[in-house]
């Protein structure tokens, strides 16, 4: 099997502490030359973005992309809505299941692969705070436990 050539440009950390991740799923991007290149020097922020599906089609909202800084007139608006590209069949499914059970689509990631940027897609479902508490306190007791076993 090949080894992917696969370089991570942004990670929304933010999700994994709001939401509980259920399952990935993998999706194009469809962005213009100027937001790839403003991209590559690392100008984005996916803090609050998210997914949504309309008419059949997918969507993310909220990403930031600064403006290419040599890009003229080719620069489009910073939060516009890009669309995200998946199989027909894996989109119905993502619907069906946001639908049926309630659940958010979350972007985790975004990366290049070979050369195509790809998005990383969280099928989600949003934490109480005492969840919250709750895996913060596992994570405390994990670190105690690994230092104790660290020193002995």
């Amino acid at each position: 099997m090949l080894k992917e050539n696969i370089k991570i440009v942004a990670k929304n950390k933010k999700a994994w502490h709001e939401y509980t991740i259920l399952e990935t799923h993998e999706a194009g991007v469809a962005l213009t030359g100027t937001e790839v290149k403003s991209i590559r020097q690392g100008k984005i922020n996916m803090k609050d973005c998210y997914a949504k599906i309309t008419d059949g089609e997918l969507f993310v909202e909220g990403m930031h992309i600064s403006p290419y800084d040599h890009g003229n007139i080719f620069n489009v608006d910073p939060m516009r809505t890009r669309k995200l590209l998946m199989h027909k069949h894996e989109i119905r499914r993502l619907y069906a299941r946001i639908k049926q059970d309630g659940l958010t689509l979350i972007p985790l990631s975004l990366y290049f692969k070979r050369s195509k940027m790809k998005m990383e897609l969280g099928l989600a479902k949003g934490k109480k705070m005492f969840d919250k508490r709750e895996d913060t306190a596992k994570r405390e007791a994990e670190r105690r436990i690994e230092k104790y076993m660290k020193n002995k």
